[in-house]
């Protein structure tokens, strides 16, 4: 497989002032025609959100959708009823399938909560949406 190196600072960049996200792919305002993705890859996001903030209820499909804390804490709701406190340590995955819709919040009203957002296009399409979240350390 091909290597290809992007440095920190060649990535786009977006300040929302309670999100601050760092795109390696083309992605909400930031396009690169060169970065749309990279294979099956299509969104590597270093996210930053301000205490108490984050993103409401919003839709997916058709996508997997992985998310890894690294500082903090996340809350996950979704149209299937789930409802959870990821932490750092925890991986959370989301097939979005037919369809679902979700919100992401920091949990913590004391700190930012920092964590990297992975999306990967599926193999196949239209499926059922499903949820897990692990504990990996």
């Amino acid at each position: 497989m091909k290597t290809i190196y992007h440095a920190a600072g060649s990535r786009g960049f977006a300040d929302h002032g309670w999100l601050k996200s760092n795109h390696t792919f083309s992605f909400a305002n930031y396009y690169n025609r060169d970065r749309m993705h990279f294979g099956v890859l299509r969104v590597i996001n270093d996210d930053f959100v301000d205490k108490g903030k984050g993103f409401g209820t919003h839709p997916h499909n058709d996508m997997e959708i992985i998310s890894l804390p690294l500082e903090g804490e996340l809350e996950h709701r979704d149209s299937m009823g789930n409802g959870s406190i990821i932490r750092q340590g925890d991986v959370q995955v989301m097939s979005a399938g037919t369809g679902i819709t979700h919100s992401e919040f920091n949990a913590r009203q004391d700190q930012p909560v920092k964590f990297l957002q992975i999306w990967v296009f599926p193999r196949e399409k239209g499926v059922k949406p499903r949820y897990d979240q692990v504990r990996i350390a």
